[in-house]
């Protein structure tokens, strides 16, 4: 396993200073299985799941990774966005990491999501929270700012800091940035 994280991590780097980029080198169907560690901050609950086995989409742990980023406040379910979970596993793999990756905010239904936006001005009306396409992180034995400059490098969405709440927003929606 080991072998396969250098050569992904050094492919990386090389494709950062060639044509292609981060998000391309990702999106080839690399025989490797592909696993997200997660732990949600709000109802505690913990997850590894292996999404990609070999050569294919593992639809019980898709189930369950779409559990796990449900609206905790309304129990609310939508499957994520596959590019999102990619993020997620990038993210992982080139922080060399067996931390799960703290989860704030998954998927938002409407309901929440306005509610949100009344108590503050930082919640877009048409959130990619709202199209499962989103998620509010921190990683632990990773300074926030440095989370920032490798999912703004990564080049795959949008990349909101926001240091005083101790989390960033990622999502795969256009390339754009917003913060401190």
């Amino acid at each position: 396993m080991q072998h396969r994280r250098e050569f992904l991590k050094k492919s990386i780097l090389v494709g950062a200073g060639l044509t292609v980029s981060p998000y391309e080198l990702f999106a080839y169907r690399l025989p490797v299985d592909r696993s997200v560690k997660l732990f949600n901050v709000n109802t505690g609950e913990h997850l590894k799941a292996t999404y990609w086995a070999k050569d294919h989409f593992v639809k019980d742990e898709l189930i369950k990774i779409n559990h796990f980023l449900r609206d905790f406040r309304t129990g609310d379910i939508e499957q994520m966005d596959i590019k999102l979970l990619d993020l997620l596993y990038s993210i992982q793999l080139i922080r060399d990491t067996d931390k799960p990756i703290q989860v704030y905010s998954g998927y938002r239904s409407p309901k929440t999501n306005a509610r949100l936006r009344k108590r503050s001005e930082g919640v877009a009306k048409n959130s990619f929270h709202l199209k499962a396409q989103a998620i509010d992180i921190n990683l632990p034995g990773t300074e926030l700012k440095n989370l920032k400059k490798l999912a703004t490098f990564l080049k795959r969405g949008g990349v909101g800091y926001y240091p005083k709440s101790g989390f960033m927003h990622i999502d795969t929606g256009p390339i754009r940035y917003w913060g401190s």
